[in-house]
């Protein structure tokens, strides 16, 4: 049996296959499970990857021998996962999946009903330390338990056609690069619905990704998106990742948008349509959004990054909508989860409603240069935060700890917060105008470097 205890992260499982985590592994993690959680019935998905198909038919095994009732839903996107676990009712919903990672890697997300996350803070490390202890976590079902299927595809595509008008939305000529993952699975279902003209790229499931890696956060894995949209003349480009969940988009020009400009868009579509509601964004986003959402008369409220702390978050303020700059949007109407394509829908519905370019309609948002993220390797993260602190505090209009270190001045801000999983500090800064950003960003960058700072590439 093959479990590294480093493989359980604040978010959810994720290991290389079988070096990290076998099938016997993952048996034992579905042992974990049904001892923490004493699920009667859990829903099971898996994605496109070459291990998926073992990995899930492990883990199902497992909780059917331990009396565990299990609805197979097979492939899904995360976000339809999430779909599952807010329609249903079995107790928890569980993907095999590893996301945008490499060939070799897979995991587990895990969420309760109602799409309710499991994270650090609310049961995977306690999975861990039951998966890696002696304790025998077998037991004699009282009954059978019953294995059935479920295709959750068709009741997924209704639930995303209510988040707009489609009578409403543009013939757009769309460019969507799935990167042989799951989105794949599911847009040619979609499509059938839309007006738009769609290039395919890349839309049969293949884990092995021969075309590039599904991580649409790195600019080299966004090219092709890039390129075909400047070939054929479309509107937009869309690129996915791995499970579905993460969308990056591309204007006419080839120019990436970003998902701070992108939370500002949402904010304002979803604005007009429920007038006075409270919007959040995470703790790195930029300051249009707090602008656009004060000017269409929203409430805002700024997060930590992170999304189960998100999901937390919505459900305590009851927020309508939250932006992450990393690519993920969560929306009250979905559970509070999160999803990709109704975000790239609401996009695309607000260039409709205007009758603008994607390029024209970032344009009205896109006031502040900001540095994008810059991450340094560091050994002692705290003590690096300190010091920053102390080299700008008496200097800042304000400071907070809400997630890092983020100071404030009247023309300019930054933010250094700790990676959660690598020994990481990571950098966002955002300006009034390119000059300053420039200049402080020469300034922090050094900075971090006199801390020992290594800038990684």
């Amino acid at each position: 049996m093959t479990i590294d205890p480093s493989i359980f992260r604040d978010y959810d499982i994720r290991a290389i296959v079988p070096t990290q985590l076998d099938e016997e592994g993952i048996s034992r993690i579905a042992k974990a499970i049904t001892h923490l959680f004493k699920p009667k019935t859990i829903q099971v998905g898996r994605d496109m990857r070459l291990s998926s198909p073992k990995l899930h038919k492990a883990f199902v095994d497992t909780l059917l021998k331990l009396g565990v009732n299990v609805v197979n839903l097979d492939l899904v996107s995360t976000d339809m996962l999430y779909f599952a676990a807010g329609t249903y009712p079995e107790d928890m919903a569980i993907t095999i999946s590893a996301s945008h990672n490499p060939p070799e890697y897979n995991g587990l997300k895990i969420v309760k009903k109602g799409a309710v996350a499991i994270s650090g803070d609310s049961g995977i490390y306690e999975i861990r330390d039951l998966a890696l202890s002696d304790k025998n976590l077998d037991r004699k079902p009282i009954k059978p338990a019953k294995l059935k299927r479920r295709d959750v595809l068709n009741g997924w595509v209704k639930h995303l056609l209510t988040f707009i008008d489609t009578r409403k939305m543009k013939p757009f000529n769309v460019v969507v690069d799935t990167g042989n993952g799951m989105a794949g699975h599911f847009m040619p279902a979609l499509e059938k619905h839309l007006p738009w003209k769609v290039t395919r790229l890349y839309y049969k499931l293949d884990g092995t990704f021969p075309n590039h890696i599904p991580s649409p956060i790195e600019p080299k894995n966004m090219q092709d998106t890039i390129n075909t949209v400047k070939k054929i003349g479309a509107d937009v480009g869309m690129a996915f990742d791995g499970d579905g969940d993460r969308v990056f988009l591309v204007d006419e020009t080839g120019k990436i948008i970003s998902g701070t400009i992108i939370t500002a868009i949402i904010a304002e579509n979803l604005l007009q349509k429920h007038p006075k509601e409270t919007i959040l964004y995470n703790a790195i986003v930029g300051r249009i959004v707090p602008e656009v959402v004060k000017k269409n008369g929203g409430k805002s409220i700024r997060v930590r990054v992170g999304h189960t702390l998100i999901k937390e978050a919505m459900r305590k303020h009851n927020g309508l909508f939250c932006g992450e700059h990393s690519g993920h949007y969560f929306f009250r109407e979905n559970f509070f989860a999160d999803s990709a394509i109704i975000a790239a829908f609401l996009v695309l519905e607000l260039m409709s409603e205007k009758d603008k370019k994607l390029s024209e309609l970032v344009a009205e948002y896109d006031k502040y240069p900001s540095s994008g993220e810059i991450n340094f390797e560091v050994e002692d993260k705290q003590a690096a935060m300190k010091k920053i602190e102390g080299a700008y505090k008496n200097k800042a209009q304000s400071t907070d700890w809400l997630d890092g270190i983020t100071v404030w001045f009247p023309e300019w801000w930054f933010n250094v917060r700790p990676s959660n999983t690598e020994p990481l500090l990571r950098l966002n800064i955002e300006a009034d105008n390119r000059t300053i950003l420039n200049e402080h960003t020469r300034n922090l960058v050094k900075t971090i470097r006199e801390l020992g700072g290594k800038k990684k590439v």
